[in-house]
């Protein structure tokens, strides 16, 4: 069964403007998946991580970050960002979120985890505990591609190639809900 809720990659952009300031191939009527193939074997294959994380649904989007941030730190790496993050996918709720929102508000803006962190935070609800501050429904994608692109873009160049395929695989596996179980 498909987590995808969109039946063209058209459909992702008409959703979510900003995806076209990330993704400079323009939207198709294909299938998003296909689309996601030719951004990868394209001239700017980065553009692949950048769509999917307005692709995928954001509960998604954030595991799928942080799963792609995580596999490509050192191991053992802890990272507060991350662990944030990560309690809100397992148990999402504005309790876990408004921790993951004040783990982003606290964390060091150089690590990809705590991107990871704003994209849980920015899932849905309020932006502020004290007062309603409607969260734009983009915020966790554009969070996510942040923190996405800066793990990859920390790694030695010969890595990159493979550490964004691997990426890219792990959002398509998302998305058929094949391996994407938590």
């Amino acid at each position: 069964m498909s987590r995808l809720r969109f039946s063209t990659a058209r459909e992702v952009f008409e959703t979510y403007p900003a995806a076209r300031q990330a993704v400079t191939m323009a939207p198709t009527n294909e299938p998003p998946l296909a689309f996601l193939g030719q951004l990868v074997r394209g001239p700017a294959p980065t553009e692949a991580a950048s769509f999917c994380a307005f692709l995928l649904p954001r509960r998604e989007t954030v595991w799928w970050a942080l799963q792609a941030v995580r596999a490509m730190q050192p191991p053992g790496t802890q990272d507060p960002g991350l662990a944030a993050a990560e309690a809100w996918v397992r148990e999402p709720g504005d309790k876990t979120r408004f921790e993951a929102l004040r783990q982003a508000q606290t964390g060091d803006s150089a690590r990809p985890g705590t991107f990871v962190a704003w994209a849980a935070g920015y899932s849905g609800g309020s932006m502020s505990e004290s007062h309603p501050i409607p969260t734009p429904s983009d915020l966790t994608a554009k969070m996510a591609r942040i923190a996405v692109l800066n793990a990859i873009n920390r790694l030695p160049a010969r890595e990159r190639e493979g550490a964004l395929r691997a990426c890219v695989e792990a959002c398509i596996r998302l998305a058929e809900d094949d391996a994407g179980k938590r």
